[in-house]
């Protein structure tokens, strides 16, 4: 890829899952937009690699479990087989002519209003001669590839066994993964996310495409998404002090995206992103401080510190405000492409529940392993079979994976909390609890509500591909997905995006903040029951009157900002503020009776 700050591009597609989006790459890159894979599945990795080698007739040797570092050397090939087959059609796409339906008239057509699209403009209303031709070939010259960028969720960090014996610290998923990037061909972006984990940031500096080369550019660079002001801080020192520069802050809303939701206290979308606005000049000079201390190097620091935001952006209207009145470096847009099947591994069948989607179908779930909210939807095969399960007197599944098998409350081997042993296990010491019978069935479902997630995040692409015809799909769409029915083209959600077309077909879609705002109002509400009940124990009365006490700032901030920009029902903004303050008040006097 050229120039990682000049991108033809004002958004990305963020990691969805681990199925949905492990091949997007090869459906975007080529058109200059930039996707991000996961890398927790190393076999939904190994299988990918296997199928598209197959389908490109190109050779194919399988890296068995087992053998020698056999994670990282999956990942590793898998991530160079993607490079190849980019680079590939990038080429085929400078070689196609300029016109209708070419792949590099999809290219321009595709961007959004620039200078290089006025160009392209331009060139398409010259006669057939020499200035034209001069004009398409610096034309070409511009093209730019999409980045193939990867995710690690930094938590996900397992040591695994083989035949009953547990390998050496250094092969953890994790650390493996990130040795199974660092290793691949990739000029591209590591996204951490979910925190700290300093045995994986401590081995990010082994290797030499995090650090300058000769000409002080990094191949590879370290982006860290992050839910406030204060964790981007800690983590870009925490880097920083190790010689490591962070090149971007990718800040996504707590609650209003899909997948796991890492709920902050209470702390708003909006009122994060002004701190940044205010403080991301100190904040770069206080990490670059800490870099350059550290023996970094300054033509690093020159390239700049990017800012960028994601989750339950809808509209272009909206995306346009972001980037302009926080200064962001790009936005990114999920759950609308999921439904793009252009774009995402998803197959007929859970294609069509998406667009079918209504308010009371995805719902914030129990569903993940690792005691994170998950957004979920009811009707996918993944939810479906684990209440059949449940219906059958036979609760959880069988670990397959065990990427989140962590738990060894009844057993010296880690256990997942979905898996069928745990949930056995769990009931059975439930039952000789002698607890109210609110407080257990709340504790029952939550321990029942724990889905195989690691196998069926899969099946979004293993069962639309074919190989994996026995998975059971799970869906993970934010609740932003409620806004959009329409199944879409690549071409027409960018259209959307750039305010070309309007893809929203809710009549009464809220506004991204309000629609956070009332996700985290929810939040709060469940919290205080919880609390209230007994059923959480790590959170009490403090912590539910910082969570309040941060939503009416946040409520006080809005109330500001539409005063000032939202000028469109500005009235119904204002009103909505207004009553979810009632609640968020209402909600704060109950908790003033709380013990402790």
């Amino acid at each position: 890829m050229n120039n990682y700050y000049i991108e033809p591009h004002s958004f990305q597609i963020p990691v969805m899952g681990t199925g949905f989006s492990i091949d997007t790459p090869l459906k975007v890159a080529k058109y200059g937009i930039s996707s991000v894979i996961s890398l927790v599945d190393d076999n939904l990795i190994e299988q990918m690699r296997q199928f598209h080698s197959e389908k490109n007739n190109l050779p194919y040797s399988p890296i068995r479990k087992g053998s020698e570092d056999w994670r990282a050397s999956r990942i590793t090939s898998y991530l160079n087989l993607l490079d190849d087959l980019v680079k590939k059609e990038v080429l085929e796409l400078l070689g196609s002519p300029f016109e209708e339906g070419s792949q590099i008239t999809g290219y321009f057509e595709l961007l959004p209003e620039s200078n290089l699209k006025q160009e392209y403009l331009k060139m398409k209303a010259l006669p057939d001669g020499e200035e034209k031709s001069l004009l398409q070939k610096h034309l070409r010259s511009m093209v730019v590839t999409g980045s193939i960028d990867v995710n690690i969720m930094t938590k996900l960090d397992n040591i695994p066994s083989y035949k009953g014996k547990t390998l050496d610290i250094k092969y953890s998923d994790a650390v493996s993964a990130l040795r199974g990037y660092a290793k691949s061909k990739l000029n591209s972006s590591m996204i951490f996310s979910a925190g700290i984990n300093p045995r994986l940031f401590d081995a990010i500096s082994k290797y030499e495409d995090f650090l300058p080369d000769i000409f002080g550019k990094l191949k590879k660079r370290i982006v860290i998404k992050v839910s406030d002001f204060r964790s981007a801080a800690i983590q870009g020192r925490a880097l920083a002090r190790k010689g490591l520069w962070v090149s971007e802050f990718r800040i996504e809303s707590g609650l209003n995206c899909g997948g796991h939701a890492f709920a902050s206290r209470g702390l708003l979308l909006g009122p994060i992103l002004e701190e940044f606005r205010k403080g991301k000049e100190k904040l770069m000079e206080t990490i670059a401080g800490v870099f350059l201390k550290s023996g970094g190097d300054a033509r690093v620091v020159a390239d700049g510190l990017r800012v960028t935001v994601q989750g339950g952006i809808g509209t272009a209207e909206e995306d346009h405000f972001l980037r302009e009145h926080y200064d962001l470096g790009g936005t990114g847009w999920g759950t609308p492409f999921l439904l793009v099947p252009e774009v995402v591994n998803i197959n007929e069948e859970h294609l069509k529940k998406l667009a079918a989607a209504k308010k009371s179908d995805v719902f914030l779930s129990q569903a993940s392993p690792l005691g994170v909210l998950f957004w979920n939807i009811k009707n996918s095969a993944s939810e479906l079979l684990r209440k059949r399960r449940i219906a059958s007197g036979n609760p959880g599944a069988p670990c397959v994976n065990k990427y989140a098998a962590f738990n060894t409350e009844f057993s010296e081997i880690p256990q997942c909390l979905a898996s069928k042993a745990y949930q056995k296990n769990k009931l059975a010491a439930l039952m000789k609890e002698k607890l109210p019978l609110k407080v257990f069935e709340k504790r029952k479902q939550n321990i029942l509500a724990k889905a195989c997630i690691c196998h069926d995040l899969a099946g979004a692409a293993t069962r639309t591909l074919g190989i994996d015809r026995k998975a059971h799909t799970a869906l993970t769409p934010g609740p932003n997905i409620i806004n959009f029915s329409k199944i879409s083209s690549l071409k027409e959600m960018v259209d959307h995006i750039y305010g070309r077309i309007n893809l929203i077909t809710s009549e009464k879609r809220t506004h991204m903040f309000l629609r956070e705002l009332e996700l985290y109002v929810e939040n709060f509400k469940a919290k205080f029951e919880d609390i209230s009940l007994g059923i959480v124990v790590n959170e009490g009365k403090k912590q539910l009157i910082e969570f309040g006490s941060n939503l009416l700032d946040g409520i006080s901030y809005y109330k500001e900002l539409a005063e000032r920009f939202i000028e469109d029902k500005k009235d119904s903004f204002i009103f909505s503020l207004e009553s979810l303050k009632l609640e968020v008040l209402d909600i704060s006097r109950k908790v003033d009776f709380l013990e402790g």
